[in-house]
């Protein structure tokens, strides 16, 4: 008899999963009936590739961290694999003030590591320096049970210049969050580690990395850290969405309650309309999962959990009318500089095949905790606002020849999130056995990690 699973939401958490099931059927190993029910009219979420002209925009996600390799794969999987490419490698840098600043090198998620490029630099004041190396004498404080803030962590390790002006900015990027409100176990929890194996951040990163490669006594230039696929991060889920069974993709279809009955979960759709699954997996955002099973109080968590509105601002310019005096792939903003933005990439430098040669492109973003507003105005008033802020530092002539302009937002992963997790998943296995959450309100808000989740989700009805 075949099990019947819904998986509701069909970004890439909810296509990994059914991508399980396929893969399962067509080895003949289950009789998985899986149904992908999106609300939407398309499947990918966030993940969203604007194509026009010989460009490649990504509205969402424009990548991957290479070493999460578990998207590697389902692009393998799918036939993508000759369509990888890594990023350009260049110099990133940090606006304060209306000056860029260089990364100083052997810097690590913001924690330096090589002594002379973090003395030379004009990032920090001679107090903000001798401050970091505090990190050599500061005992460790952390439980392996305790959860403390991201701020909380690294100002009282390296203190508030190198975590306002370096730190801060770089990580903000992933999460879009405060880091005096972020979990540190949830977000980075292999820095605690680190303090507790070594002691010192700085120590212990510098343990961890590896040495620099070299060929005939030279050091080899690095490759990126990043991958993505050169049609665009939509190719992929294109590709997965063509190996599914086409009866068992649903668009349109929003899912209103979800509720279980003698052993059964019966979801009710939006046109008032019920059917009964024996397995449900979740992937949608944690308010919209929170709605669905509001009756149950363990999903209270999700209907307080906080999420930050961001937009990402993409402008695609004549060669000739862009000048910058620095050579990189772009900058990221310290918090306390007074912009608007948060970040810029030089895309077409960092990722050339996104751009023609007579191009270039722009990706900025916007929206950070406690000023969300710019990203509700409109998209004339974010472009105004942006180039406004460019023009500090980069020399813009004329409008861009075109812009595109998304928005979304991103959950926020603050003190105790995983014991509150931990907690839900508790009362699911005792009340709502068959229930199945997933995706990037939970563990990593990464593409790999939510394919990871999702992978995961499919396994455990599998295995049932």
């Amino acid at each position: 008899m075949k099990k019947k699973v819904a998986i509701i939401g069909g970004g890439i958490t909810g296509l990994a999963a059914a991508f399980e099931f396929e893969k399962s059927n067509q080895r003949g190993e289950s009789t998985i009936d899986y149904q992908v029910i999106e609300a939407s009219s398309r499947l990918g979420g966030k993940i969203r590739t604007f194509r026009k002209d010989g460009f490649i925009i990504e509205a969402g996600p424009d990548s991957y961290l290479k070493r999460k390799e578990s998207m590697t794969q389902l692009i393998q999987e799918v036939g993508l694999a000759d369509d990888l490419t890594t990023n350009d490698t260049g110099q990133s840098y940090i606006l304060k003030g209306t000056s860029l600043y260089p990364i100083p090198a052997g810097a690590v998620m913001g924690v330096p590591t090589e002594f002379t490029p973090f003395a030379t630099t004009g990032l920090f004041s001679p107090l903000g320096k001798i401050r970091a190396l505090g990190d050599f004498f500061i005992p460790a404080s952390i439980k392996p049970d305790e959860d403390i803030s991201l701020g909380h962590f690294f100002r009282r390790r390296l203190g508030n210049e190198v975590v306002d002006h370096l730190i801060e900015p770089l990580l903000s990027g992933i999460y879009g969050g405060d880091m005096d409100k972020l979990s540190l176990k949830a977000t980075f929890p292999h820095f605690q580690q680190m303090e507790e194996t070594h002691r010192s951040l700085i120590k212990g990163i510098k343990h961890s990395r590896p040495k620099p490669q070299k060929q005939h006594g030279k050091p080899v230039k690095k490759e990126g850290m990043f991958q993505t696929l050169k049609g665009g991060l939509e190719s992929l889920v294109e590709a997965v969405a063509d190996q599914l069974h086409p009866q068992s993709v649903r668009l349109n279809e929003d899912v209103k309650e979800i509720t279980k009955v003698e052993g059964k979960f019966i979801l009710q759709f939006a046109n008032s309309t019920e059917e009964a699954f024996d397995d449900v997996i979740v992937t949608t955002p944690p308010p919209i999962t929170a709605q669905i099973l509001g009756q149950y109080d363990y999903f209270d968590y999700f209907k307080k959990m906080e999420m930050t509105s961001v937009a990402t601002v993409a402008m695609a310019f004549p060669k000739e009318a862009v000048k910058q005096t620095e050579e990189g792939t772009g900058f990221v903003v310290s918090r306390k500089s007074g912009y608007t933005i948060t970040a810029c990439t030089w895309t077409s430098k960092k990722w050339r095949h996104t751009t023609p040669d007579d191009k270039v492109i722009l990706r900025c973003y916007v929206g950070r905790p406690g000023h969300t507003d710019i990203v509700k105005r409109s998209d004339e008033d974010i472009i105004k606002t942006v180039l406004s802020d460019l023009s500090n530092v980069i020399e813009i002539k004329g409008e861009p020849d075109f812009y595109y302009v998304s928005r979304w937002s991103n959950p926020q992963y603050q003190v105790g999130h995983t014991f509150k997790l931990e907690k839900m998943r508790e009362e699911i296995a005792t009340h709502l056995p068959g229930l199945h959450l997933a995706g990037a309100g939970l563990e990593g808000v990464g593409l790999p990690d939510c394919i990871n989740q999702g992978k995961a989700a499919a396994e455990a009805v599998l295995k049932t």
